[in-house]
């Protein structure tokens, strides 16, 4: 079944600026999600210039020259509404969310507020600063309750982040968030089955259940091991399937995401969803999520990047109109 999205664009072939690589941490897997997306336009017969900010002064880059921006960028400046600034002062339409949602969905802790102020479940948590006296986060870390997981706040990939058991692997696991981000996150852990929905503007895909061997769904599981498997004949009911469903929309109605998203969360003894983060760019290399998600679906890597593509159009026109409208 083809998306909905696919018939939507106009016939003629799109000029596409793909933007992939970046300076962040998670530059590697950019490079390869870039990849798999020029493959897939260039398969529908789209003009895709791959476009490299590491190497490419984005400020006077000849925006005038293309239809669209696609953003397989991923962590720092991809998802934190920095490259989303540039492309909306270039009036060019680009797959993903805005600049405001980019940048609330980036920082987990704003996020996380955002989601205790919509009521959505999220783990317990303490942000903390690479400043902060070892000491007072101890203490702070007593008071949360171990075993708890010390991640950075603005980091994805599962990159910097550490399941601590006991106090004696605390230090360790700061250093490790620290040499990623200033700022961090102790959150309790909750014992659960790991969760991820994604979502394209109000198309959910099928949720998936992901069972790995590793203590947690890590860079690792998610990149280079094989026996991570993604499950989708879960043994769990549609009522509970709806509930997981619901909290990843409560979630992105939360941040104010819109295009392509992807959201990961537990599923905790209790059967309640508590939210993890909402990936605003989430990955579309081999390995990735959304895709295994949308060929679920029976849509192929081109129908889903096609669909990012009318989307982008669709929110490029919406926000011309508020522009409009504001004189």
């Amino acid at each position: 079944m083809r998306p909905p999205h696919f018939e939507s664009l106009p016939k003629r072939k799109l000029r596409v600026a793909l933007l992939m690589g970046g300076p962040s941490a998670e530059r590697e897997i950019s490079l390869q999600s870039g990849a798999a997306v020029s493959r897939a336009l260039e398969s529908l017969g789209h003009v895709v210039r791959q476009v490299d900010p590491l190497h490419v002064n984005l400020n006077e880059f000849p925006w005038d020259q293309f239809d669209v921006a696609f953003i397989a960028l991923h962590g720092t400046f991809g998802e934190d509404g920095e490259v989303q600034q540039i492309l909306e002062r270039a009036l060019i339409p680009y797959t993903g969310s805005g600049v405001a949602a980019s940048r609330l969905a980036i920082s987990k802790s704003a996020s996380k507020e955002r989601f205790i102020q919509s009521q959505i479940a999220t783990a317990p948590y303490v942000l903390i600063h690479d400043t902060d006296a070892r000491a007072r986060i101890e203490q702070l870390a007593d008071q949360l309750g171990y075993p708890l997981v010390v991640k950075p706040d603005a980091q994805g990939s599962s990159l910097g982040v550490t399941i601590v058991q006991q106090k004696a692997q605390l230090a360790e696991a700061l250093d490790r968030c620290f040499q990623l981000d200033h700022f961090g996150l102790m959150e309790r852990a909750i014992r659960g089955a790991e969760w991820t929905v994604g979502l394209l503007d109000e198309r959910v895909f099928p949720p998936i259940r992901i069972a790995t061997k590793r203590a947690f769904f890590d860079y690792a599981a998610k990149y280079q091991d094989d026996e991570t498997q993604h499950l989708f004949d879960s043994d769990v009911s549609a009522g509970q399937l709806d509930r997981i469903i619901q909290t990843a929309r409560g979630a992105c109605t939360a941040v104010g995401t819109c295009g392509l998203v992807r959201v990961d969360l537990i599923v905790d003894e209790n059967g309640c969803p508590i939210v993890l983060e909402v990936n605003t760019v989430p990955g579309l290399t081999d390995h990735s999520l959304v895709p295994k998600a949308a060929a679920r679906l029976g849509w192929t890597m081109a129908e889903l990047c096609q669909a990012c593509l009318s989307s982008a159009m669709q929110h490029a026109y919406e926000r011309a109109v508020m522009r409009s409208a504001r004189g």
